[in-house]
């Protein structure tokens, strides 16, 4: 299915990621309230890894740089149990959206990341772009209050689940950078859903998160979740490797509003106007970092 190596055909493979994304937090929900964290992120797993098997298979070991396929494959499941917990944990459908938003910084991470560890170039106005974004986090926990005690109050109520989600956008922006370093050109898509099935497994015999009553719509909405998940991490690992990461990051800049919408057809999640705000402030500061690496590209082959 990815034969496509072209950069533009890979662009156009990796640009399906954010839109899935964008009903990720709401599925995730969904599956830890109808099916439990462990046991149903553990189906989950499995049916996103049975479809990247049909999908992309297994890579070739040995052509797998030797950092990519151990730190690199421990940031990757390091983020997806850092997200998922962060989700099962908040309280509500309007936290969880919270919560979600504050993974959703990793865009901007992601071209801070390429910046240092990526070698890529950027204009001045990256930093103006990269506290903006943060400021919106600050708004939307802060409820629109621009008082410091508000955002620290609010943060109290739940710290666990915004930490988590924090180190996910952390883990996953170091990830990105990772792949695009060390790859080689390998997917380790598939073998590093393959560990997430058996850490879920573990967490699930262990009593992670209860044992709550399986109903239908948890069932559907693992098998959903698991196809959206599988095809969209295969998708987002294709165009990083092969197609143009900076029109990647800017379209996932984009998957904050489309997670937004989703949540309020499929969680209930009531979202505020300050709320609304602080996600066009993370929006927009996340363009403004990509323009920062595309205006200093564009000059740079202006002047050659």
């Amino acid at each position: 299915m990815f034969a496509v190596r072209s950069t533009a055909g890979a662009t156009l493979i990796g640009l399906f990621a954010p839109v899935m994304w964008g009903a990720s937090v709401s599925l995730i929900r969904t599956i830890a309230e109808n099916f439990g964290i462990a046991q149903g992120q553990f189906f989950l797993y499995i049916v996103a890894t049975i479809s990247l098997i049909l999908m992309v298979g297994y890579p070739d070991f040995s052509k797998v740089p030797w950092k990519y396929k151990t730190i690199g494959v421990v940031v990757a499941n390091l983020s997806t149990i850092c997200f998922c917990l962060s989700l099962n944990y908040s309280d509500g459908g309007t936290q969880t959206m919270e919560v979600g938003m504050v993974n959703y910084l990793w865009p901007t991470i992601t071209i801070v990341f390429s910046i240092l560890f990526n070698g890529q170039k950027a204009q001045w106005w990256i930093v103006p772009g990269a506290v903006l974004s943060f400021i919106g986090i600050f708004w939307i926990l802060s409820g629109g209050n621009p008082d410091l005690h508000a955002f620290y109050e609010h943060f109290l109520i739940n710290p666990i689940s915004y930490i988590l989600a924090f180190g996910s956008a952390l883990t996953w922006s170091a990830f990105s950078s990772m792949t695009r370093a060390w790859s080689k050109g390998q997917n380790l898509s598939t073998f590093i859903f393959t560990i997430d099935v058996m850490i879920f497994g573990a967490f699930w015999a262990f009593g992670v998160g209860g044992s709550p009553e399986i109903t239908m719509k948890g069932v559907l909405s693992v098998i959903i979740g698991g196809c959206v998940m599988g095809a969209a991490y295969a998708a987002w690992t294709h165009g990083m490797i092969y197609g143009n990461i900076t029109m990647l990051a800017i379209a996932s800049y984009f998957t904050p509003v489309l997670s937004c919408l989703f949540a309020s057809l499929l969680i209930g999640a009531e979202l505020t106007l300050p709320f609304w705000q602080g996600v066009a402030m993370v929006v927009c500061g996340s363009i403004i970092c990509w323009h920062a690496t595309w205006y200093r590209k564009k000059t740079k082959i202006a002047h050659e």
